[in-house]
């Protein structure tokens, strides 16, 4: 008898409206709940250190998981890193004052993957990753983003600004829309191994009615 073998948990292909986008220009979505490994921090995230911990935890976590999980039969892709930006005064994010900026950055889980299997996990990765700082702040988080707008940005991260320009000046108005919630990005390429020019970067803002 031919064993079937389950195919990988990979958000990438389960919510390709979201995660693999062809569009250009603003379109409306919507977003399902979802849970996420999530480590928050500040400043910009070209220098400061707290940005490079939160980042290498989140990986050593999600890999952590994504073992334990094929050992119980279960197997997951690890999705995109993923990230919450937020400030006092969102002016910032087109000015890039990238030194004003909050974030909290993501890795979506897999949906077989309990609160305690991954804090199992986290766990797991402190005995492992023992030099790992970001591995202490560490944490589930549950987003509802609901109704957003949302691009594929292709392109340096840089580049944004006028895009963002035009969703809060044009866009948002002439919809009858507001923000709501946090920007939020989605990162579908590597910065150590792409040209800036080739990034994809999904760029997506939860909204409401105005």
């Amino acid at each position: 008898m031919t064993e079937v073998v389950a195919a990988p948990s990979d958000v990438k292909r389960a919510l390709r409206a979201l995660y693999a986008p062809k569009n250009r220009d603003w379109e409306s979505v919507t977003v399902p709940p979802q849970r996420f490994l999530a480590v928050d921090g500040s400043g910009d995230p070209n220098a400061a250190p707290a940005y490079v911990e939160a980042v290498e935890a989140l990986y050593a976590v999600a890999y952590t998981l994504k073992s334990a999980g094929k050992r119980a039969g279960r197997d997951s892709v690890v999705g995109p890193l993923e990230g919450l930006w937020y400030a006092d005064d969102d002016a910032v994010f087109v000015a890039r004052d990238k030194a004003a900026w909050s974030w909290t950055m993501l890795i979506c889980l897999p949906d077989w993957a309990s609160d305690a299997e991954v804090h199992d996990a986290i766990a797991a990765a402190r005995t492992t990753k023992k030099a790992l700082p970001g591995l202490d702040r560490v944490r589930i988080v549950r987003l509802d983003e609901g109704q957003c707008m949302q691009l594929l940005h292709v392109g340096s991260y840089d580049e944004e600004a006028p895009a963002l320009a035009r969703l809060h000046g044009e866009v948002l108005p002439a919809e009858g829309l507001r923000e709501r919630g946090k920007h939020h990005e989605v990162y579908l390429g590597d910065p150590r191994r792409a040209a800036p020019e080739e990034l994809k970067t999904v760029v997506r803002q939860p909204v409401r009615p105005a």
